[in-house]
């Protein structure tokens, strides 16, 4: 979704938005980078676009993320994670209030098991292969961030939904 180009289209609902693993902020790019981008798109330049991965290994990459071991304890952290974004959770103790004056929905079931496979991806990225707690709260971010509806009174308050994931990390301790 890009938030500024919505003439046209419409938000995709939250059941639809939950399909997605991440949901990435893209910032603005560098001033290099954008002279790079202008000179690529105003020039006789053809770029030639060749496969970095075959089907098959796109399947083979995901299997071996799959393989990644993670402890019993860390999943249990990555759904405490999750399921302290739903207002009302029994888990809120120490932030119900904040929870619930902000977040009118929170992360369903497909966040807790996207936080693990992504925390599994990032292992593997990090040369290692076994998930860490930091690999966690590393992913935690953009695969929570577009599953939490705040309330108006959040946006009245300037808290967003980063706010809030932020507020969950720092509350939950796995």
């Amino acid at each position: 979704q890009n938030p500024i180009e919505q003439e046209g289209t419409y938000p995709l609902p939250e059941a639809q938005l939950d399909r997605f693993m991440f949901s990435l902020k893209v910032e603005y790019p560098s001033r290099r980078e954008e002279v790079e981008i202008v000179k690529r798109n105003t020039s006789a330049y053809k770029p030639k676009v060749e496969p970095v991965l075959s089907g098959q290994e796109v399947l083979a990459l995901q299997e071996l993320v799959r393989r990644v071991p993670v402890s019993e304890d860390l999943v249990e952290y990555a759904v405490e994670l999750a399921t302290s974004t739903r207002p009302g959770s029994d888990r809120l103790e120490e932030f119900e209030e904040f929870m619930n004056k902000y977040v009118s929905w929170g992360a369903g079931p497909r966040a807790s098991y996207y936080l693990i496979l992504a925390a599994k991806a990032r292992a593997i990225l990090h040369g290692r292969y076994s998930v860490s707690k930091e690999d966690i709260q590393e992913v935690a971010p953009p695969v929570l961030r577009h599953r939490i509806v705040a309330t108006f009174r959040a946006e009245a308050d300037g808290v967003d939904a980063d706010a809030i994931v932020q507020n969950v990390l720092t509350s939950v301790h796995g």
